[in-house]
Order: structure tokens, then sequence, then C-alpha cells
């Protein structure tokens, strides 16, 4: 209402009062105006707050990986045979007796290699 009422003040030296009556010619101005605005919204790209964008989370997988590496050292840390029977026992998810026929060794060294690996392991995380 206000925007019609100063663009019909900023134009009132091209109304013609005989041929056309001041509300007519007010509301003439007023679609104008709505058309105005409608065709400039279609033009213009749809404006997005910023202010959901503040508070959105980013996933962040930097605790993961660094478990990763520091789990990667203590295995690295592992004698290669201590290495070998955990990944054989977790990492291929083989049992005692299977993991002892891929070694070569008796399942007793398997579950001796297994616990002093674990125990390794854990000392190793533990004191990082």
């Amino acid at each position: 209402m206000q925007e019609t009422l100063v663009r019909a003040w900023r134009n009132a030296d091209r109304l013609d009062r005989e041929s056309i009556g001041v509300r007519a010619w007010l509301y003439t101005v007023a679609r104008n105006l709505v058309i105005d605005g409608r065709r400039s919204s279609k033009v213009r790209p749809y404006v997005v707050d910023a202010a959901p964008l503040d508070t959105m989370t980013i996933p962040d997988d930097s605790e993961n990986s660094l478990s990763a590496m520091v789990i990667a050292d203590a295995l690295q840390a592992l004698s290669p045979k201590h290495r070998e029977a955990l990944a054989e026992t977790y990492l291929r998810d083989r049992t005692v007796e299977e993991a002892a026929r891929v070694l070569g060794v008796p399942q007793g060294t398997v579950k001796s290699r297994v616990y002093y690996a674990l125990k390794a392991l854990r000392h190793a995380l533990e004191n990082d």
C-alpha cells in the first residue's frame, strides 16, 4: 500500500483526471507493483538464510582415523608370529584349530601367541 502511494505521488503529473478516475489509477499502480514483484522474484535466485548453516554439524571421522592409526602402529610393534596368530583368529575369523592348521603350529601355540599378542596390544594402547 505504501509503495503504491509513493509511486502514485512520484508520477502524479502523468495522471489524466478526466479520462480515468484517481481510484482506478491507484488500482492500476498497485496491480503493476504486484506484477513487478512477482516477475523479479522469478528472476532472482532464492535467498537462503545463513543461520541454519552455522548450526549444521559436519561429520568428523578424525577420531576414528586416529584410532585406526594407533591400532595399526600397535600391531606393527608386535612380532610377526604374534601378528599372524591375531590375523588368523580375529581378522580371518578362524577357530584356533583352523589357525593352527594354516600356521602349521600346535593349537596351544596359537592360543599362547594370541594371548600374548592381545596382552602386548592392550599394554601398547593403554600407554598411548
